[in-house]
């Protein structure tokens, strides 16, 4: 596959960001790939001989109700330190007890102090699908996630091209894993729609400023299919929250702040379980006939 080409349209920057959080993320990234590369025939070996993945698609289509994905991580790049002593066993197992539907687990070690072993350890301790959230440029990252046990993974649009957008995803597809591809205007949205995207997060946050609004998913899901699942991510911060977003047919949310910084996550995560949700009407076919979930 060729080398994925940054996209840093809009990403937080200047000098008193001090500089740009995502172009150096994945600088960093493309070192740990390089490294990653002589493995390549480990990893394949390695997947080929993991665990059957569990339906993380499947686990966010829940009828009638807001799936939530519980995110498990120590710290992020904005917020700093949020949970950093988190036993991510333990976590998975109080998200599971209190409702959700799937987990999110953070593995990269040098913004957010994760690493493989959280997602196996968080995945070993329940029975709930898995979402590898990293920075993912390259088919050796894919490989390593199914071999890790993950049972989906994340791919954002910002930081890749169409070819490798799309092929990342079908790879992920073919070795039975979910491909979260997740947007942040329009823009993203009709890329991530034209890949063949199967599973669309809308995140919240705006690269520029970092500030969150719910406005930006319910601005945009009326431009989303109704076969496409539909994830809001960032800036939930209560059942209203979900509740508003479930009114707008979106399928599922996406929550990592929130629950990790209560006082209790699994109280919280309970209290955001479960929430209704409304059927999404999807937009008009070219025969005009409009279908509703």
């Amino acid at each position: 596959m060729p080398e994925a080409q940054v996209e840093t349209r809009g990403v937080p920057g200047g000098a008193g960001a001090g500089g740009d959080i995502l172009e150096r993320i994945v600088r960093t990234k493309r070192a740990e790939v390089e490294e990653l590369a002589s493995r390549s025939r480990e990893l394949r070996a390695l997947a080929k001989d993991a665990s059957e993945p569990r339906s993380f698609e499947g686990a966010l289509r829940s009828p009638g109700t807001v799936s939530l994905i519980a995110e498990v991580k120590r710290r992020s790049p904005g917020a700093g330190p949020i949970r950093p002593e988190l036993d991510p066993a333990k976590l998975a197992t109080s998200y599971r007890v209190a409702g959700a539907s799937a987990l999110s687990v953070l593995t990269d070690r040098e913004y957010f102090e994760g690493s493989s072993d959280d997602l196996r350890l968080a995945r070993e301790a329940s029975n709930l699908p898995v979402l590898r959230k990293d920075f993912l440029l390259v088919e050796d990252q894919v490989w390593e996630a199914r071999a890790i046990g993950a049972d989906a993974i994340l791919l954002i649009v910002a930081i890749l091209e169409d070819g490798p957008l799309t092929e990342l995803r079908l790879l992920a597809e073919d070795l039975g894993m979910t491909a979260l591809v997740e947007v942040h205007d329009a823009a993203e949205l009709e890329r991530a729609l034209r890949s063949g995207a199967r599973v669309v997060g809308i995140n919240n946050r705006d690269l520029r400023t970092f500030e969150t609004r719910l406005e930006t998913t319910l601005e945009l899901l009326d431009s989303v299919p109704d076969s496409v699942t539909l994830v809001s991510e960032s800036g939930i911060r209560s059942a209203s929250d979900v509740a508003r977003l479930g009114a707008a047919g979106v399928d599922a949310v996406l929550v990592g702040e929130t629950l990790l910084s209560a006082p209790s996550p699994q109280a919280k995560t309970a209290e955001l379980a479960g929430v209704p949700r409304t059927s999404r009407t999807a937009p008009a076919s070219e025969d005009g006939e409009v279908g509703e979930r």
